[in-house]
C-alpha cells in the first residue's frame, strides 16, 4: 500500500491520490514514485527498465541492441500532427510494431500481452512523475497526479481534485489535461490514450481528446451487476469495472475507437461508456451460442435513443471480426446492417465508411439493391460490412429470388429496420400492372424474409423502443439501457414537459346528428370498414386541429414562448421543432406564421447578432427562419406541392436537413409531420412543440429528439398542446424502466395453437373451393387477384346456416357472418404468432387468402358510393356546425361544468326561474367545485365542504316540519321560503369560496401558494406557537413568513415536477418529502419540532401531488407550467388565452 504523507490535519488532495493508488495496487497494480524511476532526462516519458524486460521477456531471441532499437523506434515517435502521432502509437500498442531483426525476416513484435492469464506485462501506477519542458528558452516541468504504465508506456492519465475542496472540480482536472498538457507536454500524451478526471465524488472516464461533457461514469463492473448511481461508489467502481488488469486490456484493445487515418484531420478517439462494453460483449456471446447452435437469433439490444445504438454496433462488429477466429462457423464474418430510412442510412455510413481499420473487415459499403448485395457477398467468403434501408432489402419487384447468400458467417444487425414491415407483412399487397391490371402479392413477415435471403445467418435487432414483434424476429433481450439510466448516467438530458393544453367539446346533439349520419351511410351500402376508418379520421381531431383561429392562436404561443425562452439564454444556440398531425395543418400553421412574423421567411445565411467567421459563412446557404419539411403528395395542392419542392423535394429535404445541422445556420424552427421523427439528431435542439396525438414507441422516438447533450443545455422541453400527458406517462414506464413487452414462448405457442384452429375452421368451409392456385408461389397475381374475387362470391354465393357461440347461447348466422368472424379470431392469433416467422409458408399464405377474402366481402355488401371519403368531408361540414354552435352553448342547458365564480355564471343562474331546480344546481355545482378546490387547498375545501352540508341539513330539517295539514298556497309558501334561505346561504357560500380565492391576489401569493399559506397558518393557530407577526394589508391579514415560506415549499415543488415520469418516480417523489422537511426545519417551523404539523403539511403536499398535474381549478394556474390549465370546457379550443404573458415577471415568481 501506498504511503501516506503527512498532513496538517485538513483532508488534502495528496490524501486522495494515495487512497485512488491504493485502490489500484489491490486491483494488482505495482505502486512506484516517480522520484524512483530511472531516466536518462525528465523529458523521457517511458520506463526504459520495464519496456525492455517486456521485449526480451517475450522475443528472447532478440539481441539487447535489437532491444533498444525498438525502444528508441518508440521512444522517438512524433515527426507527424501530436493526433496523428497519438493514433499511430495505439496502433502499435495493439497490433504490435514492425520490426526486422538481424535475420532479414519482418516480424510484428508485441508491446503488450493480451492473451488471457499472461504474466508477462508490467502493470504500474506512478505518482510525483515530473515531465520536462521548454517554453521560451525556459526549462519547464509538469507532474501529472498519477499515470498508468504497462509495459513502461504510459497508457492513462489521471488527474485528482480534493474530495474536500468544494471549488476543486473536475472541470479543472479536465482542462489539465485538454489545455495544459496537450500545449505543454504532448509527447506525454501521444502514449496517454485513455484518461480519468476524479474528486473523489465524481469519477470520470474518457480519452485525452474527448470534450469534457463525454467524460462518463463506469456504474458497473460486472455482467448482470445492478446499476449503481451513489456518486461515492464511482470511483471504486470505475477502479473494478475499468482498471482491473484483465478489463483494462480488454478496454485498450477493442473499445477505443479511432477514424480511419487518413482523418486524422477530424482528431476523433471515443473510448466506450459502460452500457456499450457490456452489450457489445453480451451480444457477441449470444451471437456466438447462435451460430454454434444454428438458431438464427442472436439476440435484442434495448438502448435508449441517444445513447449510442451506433457505436455499439461498431465495438461489437470489432469483436466479431477479430476475437471470434477461433470458432470456424464465424471466422471473419460478413455484417449488414439494415435500417428503416434514408437517414439512419446516412449516419451508419458517416461512421462505418470512416472505420475500416478499426472494423478490420475490408470493404464498407452502401447497397443499393438486393441484387447488388447478392452480388457483393458472392464474390467473398468473408469480410465485408455492408449497409442496406429495409424498404430496398424487401422490395421483390425486381428481384424474384429470394435467396441472397446462405453462408453462416452472415451477421446481419437490424437498426430499428424490423417495425417499418411490421403492418406491410401481415397482409397481401395489391398494386396495378402495366396493363391497369390489378395484381395480388402474397407478403411475409420480416423474419421470413430475412431467413429466405440468408437462410443460415445470425440476427440481431438494435432497438430504443422495442415492441413484442422485435423478440420474436430476434431472440431474447440481451441487454438494455434505459431512459432514466441515460438521464442518470449524464448521456442525455432530461425532458421537461410543459402543457398548453388546447380543450374541445362537441355538442352532444350535434354528436348524435353525426352518429345519425353515419347510420343512414349503412343503411345505403357504406361498408363497416369505411365507417369505422371515417370515424377514426374525425375522432383523431385533425378537424378540430386544423380550425384556422386555433391554428393563428397556436402560431402566436409557439413565437412567444420560443422567443421569450431563448431571450433567457441568449448566447446558446436553441433550435425548435414543431410536430403537426398532417401535411395540410403543417402547411396552414406554416401560413400562420408567414402573416403574423413575415421577418422569419426572409432568407439569410446566419440570423442577427450570431458570431459567425469567414470559413463558417462560406459553408452556410441563405435559409428562412422557420421551414416546412415533408415529402410531398401526389394530390396536394399546387401552393403546397411548389412549396415543398414539387419533383425535388428529396433535394430540398437534404438541402434543409444539412442547414438545420449547422449550429449556426438561419434556420432555426422547423415544421414537421412525420420526417426527422427518428435518427435523426441536432444537439442544439432544444423545445419541442407538439400538436399530434402520439403514444408508445412513436411518442418516445418523438420527444428523444430534444435530449441530446449540448453546451449550456440542462434540458430539452416538449411544450404540448394536445394532452399527450398520459400516453407519455405509459411510454415512459415501458421504455424508461424496467418493464418489458417480450411475449413469452407460451404466449406465442398458445397464439400458434389458436391460429392453426380457426385456419382449420376456414379451409373447412372452404372445402368444396379450389385454393390451390393461392398456395402456389409461381401463381400469375393478377390470377391471384381474380382468385380472391371469385372467393368473395363463393361466400355471399352460398345459403348454409351455421351455429355459433355468442352472449346469448348458440345461434344460427348466415355462411357470410361465420365465415367474418372466424376470420377475425384468426387474424388475432395471427398478429401474435406471425412475426416469429415459425409458421409455415402454406399457413401463412392461407391466412393472407383468408383476410383478403374478407376485405372483399366487407367491400361488396355495401354496392352505394359512400365511401370513406365522401363521409369524412360531410361529417368535416357537421364538426364544424358543431364547434360554431359550441361557442354560445350555456352551460345550464349542457351540465357541463363551467367556471362558476365568473360574473357571467351569476347572470345565468339568475334566469332560471323554477327555485327548486336553481337550488339544486346550485348545491351540484358547489359539490364539483369543492371537489375542484380541494385538490389543491384541503383545508379551504373542508371548511366550505362542512358549510354546505350544514346549509342542506337545515334545509331537509326544516322540510321535515311542513305537516300534510298544511295544503295549498300556505305550504306552498312556507316551501318556497325554505327554498329561498337554502339558496341564500348557499350563495353566501359561493360568495366566500370567490372572496377566499380571490385572497391570494391581495396577499402576494400564487393560487396553488395561497394554499401552503393557510395550512401553515391554521396548524399555527392549531398548535399554539409563535411564527411571524400577523398585520393588516389592505383589510387582509398577512403573515410575511409564512408567505414566504409557503413561496419555499411550492418552489421545491415545481422543480421536482418538472420532469416528465415525476409521478411514477419514488425516488423523485421521496426526496420531494425530504426536501421540503429540510426546508420547514431550516425556516423554524414549527419551533420545537413536532411531527403531527410535519405530517399535516405533508399531507397537503401528497395532496398537491396527486392533483397537481390534473385540472385546476383557477386560471392562474396558468401561471405554473407544470400545472394542467383548467379550461371551461365550453370554451372552443382555447390555446392558453388567459396565461400571463411569456417572459413577464410574474411568470418567474
Amino acid at each position: 500500500m501506498a504511503r501516506l504523507k503527512e498532513y496538517n490535519g485538513y483532508y488534502c488532495e495528496s490524501e486522495y491520490e494515495y487512497a485512488f493508488i491504493g485502490f489500484l495496487e489491490t486491483e494488482g497494480w505495482i505502486y512506484s514514485s516517480g522520484n524512483n524511476i530511472s531516466r536518462v532526462t525528465k523529458r523521457d516519458v517511458l520506463i526504459a527498465d520495464d519496456f525492455k524486460k517486456f521485449i526480451v521477456d517475450t522475443n528472447p531471441d532478440l539481441t539487447e541492441d535489437e532491444v533498444t532499437q525498438i525502444f528508441d523506434n518508440v521512444r522517438l515517435v512524433g515527426s507527424e500532427s501530436d493526433f496523428a502521432t497519438l493514433h499511430k502509437v495505439y496502433g502499435w500498442m495493439v497490433n504490435g510494431i514492425q520490426f526486422t531483426p538481424q535475420d532479414g525476416i519482418a516480424r510484428m513484435i508485441p508491446l503488450i500481452d493480451f492473451k488471457k492469464d499472461s504474466n508477462k506485462n508490467i502493470f504500474r501506477v506512478v505518482n510525483q512523475f515530473t515531465v520536462e519542458y521548454t517554453n521560451n528558452g525556459q526549462k519547464e516541468n509538469r507532474r501529472p497526479d498519477v499515470l498508468l504504465f504497462v509495459n513502461g508506456m504510459p497508457l492513462c492519465v489521471i488527474e485528482l481534485k480534493n474530495p474536500a475542496d468544494a471549488n476543486a472540480t473536475i472541470y479543472d482536472a479536465w482542462e489539465q489535461i485538454n489545455i495544459r498538457y496537450w500545449r505543454d507536454i504532448p509527447h506525454l500524451l501521444h502514449y496517454c490514450t485513455l484518461a480519468c478526471i476524479s474528486d473523489g465524488v465524481k469519477t470520470r472516464l474518457g480519452t485525452v481528446r474527448t470534450p469534457y461533457e463525454h467524460f462518463y461514469a463506469w456504474r458497473r463492473v460486472n455482467d448482470g451487476d445492478t446499476v449503481s448511481t451513489l456518486p461515492f461508489e464511482e470511483t471504486e467502481t470505475m477502479i473494478k469495472g475499468v482498471y482491473a488488469p484483465e478489463r483494462f486490456l480488454e478496454i485498450f484493445r477493442d473499445y477505443i475507437y479511432f477514424q480511419d487515418s487518413i482523418y486524422n484531420s477530424d482528431e476523433v478517439e471515443i473510448v466506450c461508456r459502460y452500457p456499450q462494453f457490456f452489450a457489445a460483449r453480451l451480444l457477441r456471446q449470444s451471437i456466438i451460442n447462435s451460430v454454434v447452435q444454428k438458431s438464427g437469433k442472436g439476440g435484442t439490444y434495448f438502448g435508449a435513443t441517444g445513447c449510442g445504438k451506433t457505436y455499439t454496433m461498431a465495438f461489437l462488429a470489432r469483436q466479431l471480426a477479430l476475437r471470434c477466429t477461433d470458432i470456424p462457423e464465424i471466422g471473419s464474418p460478413t455484417i449488414i446492417l439494415i435500417v428503416d430510412r434514408d437517414e439512419l442510412q446516412k449516419q451508419g455510413a458517416k461512421l462505418f465508411t470512416k472505420s475500416k481499420e478499426f472494423l478490420n473487415l475490408g470493404e464498407v459499403a452502401v447497397v443499393k439493391n438486393r441484387a447488388q448485395l447478392r452480388q457483393e457477398l458472392g464474390a467473398r467468403q468473408s469480410g465485408g460490412f455492408y449497409i442496406c434501408t429495409i424498404q430496398k432489402f424487401c422490395d421483390r419487384e425486381d428481384d424474384k429470388i429470394g435467396l441472397i447468400n446462405d453462408r453462416q458467417n452472415i451477421i446481419c444487425f437490424s437498426d430499428e429496420a424490423h417495425r417499418t414491415q411490421l403492418e406491410h407483412s401481415k397482409k397481401i399487397q395489391f398494386s396495378k400492372d402495366a396493363d391497369e391490371n390489378m395484381k395480388a402479392m402474397v407478403s411475409k413477415p420480416y423474419a421470413k424474409v430475412l431467413k429466405e435471403a440468408f437462410p443460415q445467418a445470425t440476427f440481431v435487432g438494435f432497438t430504443g423502443t422495442p415492441i413484442a414483434e422485435t423478440y420474436q424476429t430476434f431472440g431474447d433481450e440481451i441487454d438494455r439501457y434505459t431512459m432514466d439510466q441515460a438521464v442518470a448516467d449524464g448521456l442525455t438530458v432530461s425532458i421537461k414537459y410543459h402543457p398548453r393544453i388546447a380543450k374541445v367539446l362537441f355538442d352532444k346533439v350535434k354528436v348524435k346528428e353525426i352518429e345519425d349520419y353515419y347510420k343512414k351511410c349503412a343503411d345505403d351500402g357504406a361498408t363497416y370498414e369505411d365507417i369505422e376508418a371515417s370515424k377514426k379520421a374525425m375522432s383523431s381531431m385533425e378537424v378540430i386541429l386544423g380550425e384556422p383561429s386555433r391554428l393563428a392562436r397556436l402560431a402566436t404561443d409557439i413565437h412567444d414562448h420560443y422567443v421569450s425562452s431563448c431571450a433567457g439564454d441568449p448566447d446558446r444556440i436553441q433550435k425548435a421543432m414543431v410536430v403537426c398531425s398532417n401535411r395540410k395543418i403543417a402547411y396552414a400553421l406554416l401560413q400562420k406564421f408567414k402573416d403574423k412574423y413575415p421577418e422569419w421567411f426572409e432568407e439569410k445565411k446566419s440570423p442577427d447578432g450570431v458570431s459567425v467567421t469567414e470559413e463558417e459563412l462560406k459553408e452556410l446557404k441563405p435559409t428562412p427562419f422557420i421551414a416546412m419539411v415533408s415529402s410531398v403528395g401526389s394530390n396536394d395542392e399546387e401552393d403546397m406541392y411548389n412549396y415543398l419542392g414539387g419533383v425535388k423535394n428529396d433535394k430540398r429535404s437534404e438541402e434543409l436537413d444539412a442547414a438545420f445541422k449547422q449550429e449556426k445556420s438561419n434556420f432555426h424552427i422547423v415544421i414537421v409531420v412525420d420526417m426527422w421523427i427518428t435518427g435523426f439528431d441536432v444537439p442544439c435542439l432544444t423545445y419541442l412543440y407538439n400538436d399530434k396525438p402520439l403514444k408508445k414507441h412513436l411518442l418516445i422516438q418523438t420527444i428523444s429528439r430534444v435530449n441530446r447533450k449540448y453546451p449550456g443545455k440542462e434540458f430539452g422541453m416538449v411544450v404540448d398542446y394536445i394532452g399527450i400527458r398520459d400516453n407519455m406517462r405509459e411510454a415512459m414506464k415501458i421504455y424508461g424502466g424496467d418493464t418489458s413487452v417480450a411475449p413469452t414462448s407460451d404466449d406465442v405457442e398458445q397464439a400458434t395453437s389458436v391460429f392453426r384452429e380457426e385456419l382449420e375452421i376456414l379451409k373447412t368451409l372452404f372445402s368444396d373451393y379450389d385454393l390451390s392456385p393461392f398456395l402456389n408461389p409461381d401463381c400469375d397475381p393478377i390470377e391471384r387477384y381474380r382468385l380472391l374475387a371469385k372467393a368473395a362470391e363463393y361466400v355471399f354465393a352460398s345459403t348454409q346456416e351455421l351455429q355459433t357461440e355468442g352472449n346469448k347461447g348458440f345461434q344460427k348466422v348466415s355462411f357470410k357472418t361465420y365465415f367474418l368472424k372466424t376470420v377475425k379470431r384468426m387474424r388475432t392469433a395471427f398478429d401474435i404468432c406471425q412475426p416469429s416467422g415459425n409458421l409455415g409458408e402454406e399457413e401463412s399464405a392461407l391466412a393472407q387468402c383468408f383476410m383478403a377474402i374478407a376485405g372483399f366481402v366487407r367491400k361488396m355488401s355495401g354496392t352505394s358510393e359512400v365511401d370513406t371519403d365522401t363521409m369524412n368531408r360531410a361529417v368535416s361540414k357537421m364538426v364544424e356546425e358543431a364547434l360554431k354552435y359550441n361557442q354560445v352553448e350555456s352551460v345550464l342547458e349542457s351540465g357541463e361544468e363551467e367556471d362558476i365564480f365568473s360574473p357571467e355564471y351569476f347572470e345565468k343562474l339568475s334566469d332560471v326561474k323554477m327555485p327548486a331546480t336553481k337550488l339544486e344546481l346550485l348545491v351540484k355545482m358547489l359539490r364539483k367545485q369543492i371537489k375542484e378546490y380541494g385538490k389543491v387547498n384541503q383545508l379551504a375545501a373542508k371548511s366550505f365542504q362542512e358549510m354546505l352540508e350544514k346549509t342542506i341539513a337545515e334545509y331537509h330539517e326544516r322540510r321535515k316540519h311542513l305537516t300534510a295539514e298544511e295544503t295549498g298556497e300556505a305550504q306552498e309558501k312556507a316551501s318556497e321560503d325554505i327554498i329561498r334561505i337554502a339558496t341564500e346561504q348557499a350563495l353566501a357560500i359561493l360568495r366566500q369560496m370567490n372572496e377566499n380565492r380571490e385572497s391570494f391576489r391581495k396577499i402576494g401569493l400564487t393560487f396553488e401558494e395561497k394554499a401552503f399559506y393557510d395550512i401553515l397558518i391554521s396548524l399555527r393557530d392549531q398548535y399554539n406557537f409563535e411564527y411571524g407577526t400577523d398585520k393588516e394589508v389592505d383589510g387582509v391579514v398577512v403573515n410575511d413568513k409564512c408567505k414566504a415560506l409557503a413561496k419555499k415549499i411550492k418552489d421545491i415543488i415545481d422543480t421536482k415536477s418538472s420532469f416528465a415520469d415525476w409521478l411514477n418516480n419514488q425516488n423523485v417523489r421521496n426526496q420531494l418529502k425530504l426536501d421540503i422537511k429540510i426546508c420547514l426545519v431550516k425556516n423554524g417551523y414549527p419551533p420545537q419540532y413536532s411531527p403531527e404539523v410535519f405530517n399535516k403539511v405533508m399531507e397537503q403536499v401528497e395532496n398537491f401531488e396527486e392533483y397537481s398535474v390534473t385540472e385546476d381549478v383557477g386560471n392562474e394556474a396558468a401561471t405554473s407550467a407544470k400545472i394542467y390549465q383548467y379550461e371551461p370546457e365550453y370554451k372552443v379550443m382555447k390555446v392558453a388565452e388567459d396565461s400571463i404573458h411569456y417572459g413577464d415577471s410574474k411568470n418567474n415568481q
